[in-house]
Order: C-alpha cells, then sequence, then structure tokens
C-alpha cells in the first residue's frame, strides 16, 4: 500500500556554523557561532519521534562522511593544511537537510509505474557540492527494491538542490498527481539555486505525463529576501497549495496554471499585509510539514519560530478556527537547525512508497530512535566553535562517532 514516508536527515556530529550557504539570512547571521551537534541532533530525534506519535511513517538517512578528505584531495590538499574556507566546506553537516536529497516522483505519476528518485547535484554551493555521491550511495541501498529506479545528478553547470523546489497535488498520496517544478532566474545579490533546465530533465528522467506537469518561476522578490528555495515560501500536500503571496513570480498566471492542471486545488494564501515576506522567512512559517493526519484534516509541524513571532502566530490562529483544510499546529524546537537556516520542513525528504519496498533499517520506530539517541548522547560533540574545525582530535572523535552510530543501524557499508 503506497503511503508517504518523511525521511529526516540525523544531523550529524559535524554540524557547525561556518556562514556557508550565501542567500541564506539564518546561515549567515549565525556564521562563527558556537554549535551545539549533540543537542542539534537530539531535536531533530525529537521531532521523528513527534511525526511517528501523530501515526505518520517516518523513516531516516545517516550523515555523510565528514570532513570529507577526498574532495580536499581533489583539490590538492587535506583536512590539516587546508585553507580555512576549503577546511569548513570539506566539515559541513549540511546533508542533514534531506529536502535537498533528491527530487522524488511516485509511482502513480510516472509512465513506468516506478517511483523514481533523482539525486540533487547541489552545484551552486560548494559546501554541499560534494554531498551527493554520499547520498546516491545511500538512495540506492534504502530504495533498492525494483519499485524505485534512483538516477544519478543531472550535470553540471545545471543547478539542482532537489525537492525543496517540487510540490506535488493530488486527490491523495497514492493517486496520480500533478508535480510543480519551481526555478528561479540568475541575477542580483544572492544565486537563484534551481535552473530550469534541470527540473526540464528531472521531469523526462522521471517519465511524467506533461499534462500534469508545471513549471513555474519563483519570484525574483523571495530569492532575493532570502528564500533560498521554493519550501521557504510555499509548501503543498494532496490537495492544498499553502502559500505566501510573494512565492510566484507572476502570481495571477501561477495561480491560474496550477488551477488549470489541478481543477480541485485548494490554495491558502498569506497575505504579505498580514504576514511581510520577511517575517515569513524569520519564522520559517512556510518551511513546515504540511501532513495529512491518520484522525482526517491536516496539520502543519512548525518550527517554535513561528509562535514566536506574533504576527506569525496570529495568523496561523486565525485560519485554523475557520473552516479551512488545515486544522492544527505543532510546533517542534529545531533551533539548532533553524540558526543555520533549515526549518522542519528541511530536515525531511517525501517518498510516496509500499512501506514493505524500503529497506527496513532505514524506518523508524520507537526503539529505533532510542538507538540513535543514545549514540548520539554519548558520541557526538556537545559543542563546536570555528576554531576547533583544526582539530585533529576532533576529526577522530566525529568519524568514531559515525561509525558507531552505522554499527548501531547495521549500515556498515556505508562506512
Amino acid at each position: 500500500m503506497l503511503t508517504e514516508i518523511n525521511f529526516d536527515g540525523i544531523i550529524g556530529p559535524t554540524h557547525n556554523y561556518a556562514g556557508l550557504s550565501r542567500g541564506n539570512i539564518a546561515s549567515a547571521s549565525h556564521a562563527g557561532d558556537v554549535s551545539q551537534p549533540r543537542a542539534a541532533a537530539l531535536q531533530g530525534i525529537d521531532k521523528m519521534r513527534h511525526n511517528l506519535v501523530l501515526g505518520l511513517p517516518q523513516g531516516f538517512f545517516v550523515p555523510l562522511d565528514r570532513p570529507d578528505a577526498p574532495w580536499l584531495a581533489a583539490l590538492g590538499t587535506s583536512v590539516e593544511k587546508a585553507e580555512g574556507h576549503l577546511r569548513a566546506q570539506a566539515w559541513s553537516a549540511s546533508s542533514m537537510w534531506a529536502a535537498n536529497a533528491a527530487t522524488v516522483s511516485p509511482a502513480p505519476d510516472s509512465a513506468d509505474g516506478k517511483c523514481h528518485l533523482t539525486v540533487a547535484n547541489l552545484v551552486t554551493m560548494p559546501h554541499r557540492s560534494h554531498e551527493w555521491p554520499g547520498t546516491l550511495a545511500q538512495l540506492r541501498l534504502a530504495f533498492a527494491h525494483p519499485a524505485f529506479s534512483v538516477h544519478p545528478p543531472v550535470p553540471a553547470p545545471f543547478g539542482d538542490e532537489g525537492a525543496a523546489n517540487h510540490m506535488r497535488l493530488c486527490s491523495g498520496h497514492d493517486r496520480v498527481g500533478v508535480e510543480i517544478f519551481v526555478h528561479g532566474v540568475a541575477g542580483g545579490r544572492f544565486p537563484a539555486r534551481q535552473h530550469l533546465d534541470a527540473s526540464k530533465a528531472i521531469a523526462r528522467r522521471h517519465r511524467l505525463d506533461p499534462a500534469r506537469t508545471l513549471f513555474i518561476r519563483q519570484s525574483d522578490t523571495a530569492i532575493q529576501g532570502g528564500a533560498f528555495h521554493n519550501d521557504v515560501v510555499a509548501v503543498a500536500n494532496e490537495h492544498v497549495l499553502f502559500t505566501h503571496e510573494t512565492a510566484f513570480e507572476d502570481r495571477e498566471a501561477a495561480h491560474a496554471e496550477i488551477r488549470a492542471a489541478f481543477p480541485a486545488v485548494e490554495i491558502v494564501e498569506v497575505p504579505a499585509s498580514a504576514v511581510s515576506l520577511a517575517h515569513a522567512i524569520k519564522s520559517y512559517l512556510f518551511n513546515a510539514q504540511l501532513v495529512t493526519l491518520p484522525e482526517g484534516g491536516m496539520g502543519l509541524v512548525l518550527p517554535t519560530e513561528a509562535h514566536e513571532t506574533p504576527a506569525v502566530w496570529n495568523w496561523l490562529e486565525a485560519m485554523i478556527v475557520g473552516n479551512g483544510p488545515i486544522r492544527r499546529l505543532f510546533p517542534v524546537d529545531v533551533r539548532q537547525s533553524m540558526a543555520n537556516g533549515g526549518g522542519p520542513a528541511c530536515l525531511r525528504l517525501r517518498v510516496v512508497a509500499d512501506p514493505a519496498t524500503v529497506d527496513p533499517r532505514f524506518l523508524a520506530d520507537e526503539a529505533k530512535l532510542d538507538r540513535i539517541a543514545g549514540v548520539v548522547a554519548k558520541h557526538w560533540p556537545e559543542a563546536i566553535a570555528p576554531a576547533d574545525l583544526a582539530s585533529t582530535t576532533l576529526l577522530h572523535d566525529v568519524r568514531r562517532a559515525r561509525l558507531a552510530l552505522l554499527d548501531a543501524l547495521d549500515l556498515s557499508e556505508l562506512g
């Protein structure tokens, strides 16, 4: 039976604040701060527990091997000798944001009846550009069943940042849907990370029906305001599109195109007059998980920052007392991730599949999350300051930490 499974990235032991993500306001504003990898990972695990309690299927991906010594070797240097900016890029734990791992098209949408995944190339940002080989190995292991087709990345220079720029509308997760690819246009002080050519290539690879595939331009206003991915200003679930007024470059045309392709769509739009773009980005209102609840209706799994932003929370409370499709609000604490520019939705990749076709080692239950939390509590560093990235002792500690996690999950082949 097809169902939506949220696969969260376990936050790795090298989680640090280097401010590497240009255009990501939170990342830049916390550059140089002392991070707390152990607390970060435990916050992510608690979010997964929260979703399990809600009755939502939950999976996970493990951190990649960091610092990435082979990547530095390809640049003619090493972890010990690298310049500071290259060392920081090699240490990055950014694979924690699984929404950027891949773009996923469920089986009902594809001509061959398979669930297709294309690993994101992430070429726009150096610290993320070397993620894809490790992510691809993990995807091929988790989704090795013939029900899936896992693709290598779209070639450079066509930037692809995965599901963070992809939405799907459908009458049910197991039904045929309309897939929406959102892209930016280069220019301005912040880069547009999703290229139209990359999105079109993925649609062709996934064998999508052109009549049910849309390519919509993200607004320059949103990108230059700090919405580096579409999921910072819009999120979809089943028949609902939850979006900020400034999300798309041509709002009226975008809404009309979406309604024409999927007439049953219910667009819940937050006006800029009620919640400014700046408040939407600061609170990560739209980087919430919009989920269908087992008891019926939809809920938003939101960062606690949304609750702490008066304009945002006032609007949300007024919305849920109405007769709209979103009925419940669930604030969760992912502050360590938020400080580096990623909210609840950044931490997860949505995969519609039969759980029986997924490698069970990647599926979560309470006992397995307890096991992961135990490894984190024992092995993850409590804090990392920028200068610590030059520490040989820390280097050995974080590598032992990751191997301990792989051993606990019987995933030694990813070592």
